[in-house]
C-alpha cells in the first residue's frame, strides 16, 4: 500500500531543517549559515545556498583554507569560497517500505562506538563519528561471535522525516538481507513517531538505488554534495 507523504519542503535543504530543529542541541549557529559539532557530523548547511549572505556567515564558522560540503548547492563558486569536487547524489523517500521490528537486533549506543567504526572502516556507508550514534536510533546485528557484521540508523532529522543511514553489512555476510532486515526495523521505530523515513546515496551507487527502490523507497529529487575550501 502506498503511504502519504509528510509535507516535503523541507528535504529540500534537510540539514538546515534538522540543525535549526531537532538537532538544535547539536548545532553552531552564525546568522544564516550552521554546523553541527564536529565529533557529532560533518555536515554545514545553509538557509538559502543562494544568498551571498548565507556564505558570508559561513566563514564565520570555519577557519582559512578548510573544506565543507554543501548538499544542493549546485557546485557554483561563491566569493571566498572554491569548488574542489561535487558527487552526484539522490534523495529517496517511503511510500510503501514494509517495517517490522527486528527483535534480533541490539541498540548500539557510546559503548559500541569502537565496534562502530570499525564497521564503518570496512564498508565505507558515509562519514561517521565518535558522537553521531546520538543523532538517533541504532541498531546492529552480531554474528555468533559477538562481533558487530551490520548496522543502520537515524541521521537528519527535519520535521516529519527522520534519515536512515549508515547502512552497512560486514562484506563476509552480504546477500543475506541483513540490510534490508535492519532498514526495515529502523523505519518501524520512525512511524511509531508518525514521521515519514527517507535517505541519500550516490547517484552511482546503482546497487544500493536497486535495493531501496525494490522494497518501497521512491526517487524524490537528484541532488549533489559538493566541497568548498575557504580561500578568504
Amino acid at each position: 500500500m502506498t503511504r502519504a507523504l509528510a509535507p516535503a519542503a523541507v528535504l529540500d535543504n534537510p540539514a538546515w531543517s534538522s540543525l535549526a530543529g531537532a538537532h538544535a542541541r547539536f548545532a553552531v549557529v552564525h546568522g544564516q549559515a550552521a554546523r553541527y559539532d564536529g565529533d557529532v557530523a560533518p555536515f554545514h548547511a545553509l538557509a538559502d545556498p543562494a544568498d551571498p549572505r548565507a556564505w558570508d556567515d559561513l566563514r564565520h564558522l570555519v577557519e582559512p583554507g578548510a573544506a565543507v560540503t554543501i548538499a544542493g548547492a549546485g557546485a557554483t563558486a561563491h566569493p571566498g569560497w572554491q569548488v574542489d569536487g561535487s558527487v552526484a547524489g539522490v534523495q529517496l523517500v517511503d511510500v510503501s517500505l514494509r517495517s517490522a521490528p527486528a527483535p534480533d537486533a541490539v541498540r548500539l549506543g557510546a559503548a559500541d562506538v569502537p565496534e562502530i567504526l570499525d564497521l564503518i572502516d570496512r564498508t565505507q556507508p558515509g562519514p561517521f563519528r565518535r558522537r553521531t550514534v546520538e543523532l538517533g536510533v541504532y541498531l546492529g546485528l552480531r554474528g555468533v561471535d559477538g562481533r558487530l557484521i551490520a548496522m543502520a540508523g537515524e541521521r537528519l532529522h527535519p520535521s516529519g522525516w527522520t534519515e536512515i543511514s549508515a547502512v552497512c553489512t560486514d562484506p563476509a555476510h552480504r546477500r543475506k538481507g541483513l540490510a534490508t532486515h535492519l532498514i526495515r526495523a529502523v523505519a518501524a521505530g520512525i512511524r511509531e513517531r508518525g514521521e515519514t523515513p527517507f535517505l541519500h546515496t550516490s547517484a552511482g551507487n546503482v546497487n544500493a538505488i536497486r535495493l531501496y527502490e525494490s522494497i518501497g523507497f521512491v526517487l524524490r529529487k537528484r541532488t549533489d554534495f559538493t566541497a568548498y575550501r575557504r580561500v578568504s
